[in-house]
């Protein structure tokens, strides 16, 4: 993986993209500090689709509010308050 300082990739982000097409993921640094990756869109496909999904997506989603085991209305039993 290749490492580029931020004003060469300014400068020769042909380069730059050909590069990450060719060889693989690039390294960009700003100020000696990692900053960012270009990476080939295959890999990113591949990365997105294999990732996990977001609490909001499950959240969204139908199958998650299928399989709710809810007690019947009424029969929740409830704890006693503290003894003081």
């Amino acid at each position: 993986m290749n490492t580029w300082r931020v004003q060469d990739a300014e400068a020769r982000f042909h380069e730059l993209l050909d590069a990450c097409v060719s060889e693989g993921p690039q390294v960009v640094t700003r100020r000696g500090v990692e900053t960012a990756v270009l990476v080939p869109i295959a890999d990113w496909k591949r990365l997105r689709g294999s990732a996990r999904p977001s609490l909001k997506e499950l959240l969204l989603s139908a199958s998650a509010r299928s399989n709710l085991a809810l007690p019947a209305c009424g029969r929740a039993k409830r704890r006693s308050p503290p003894a003081l």
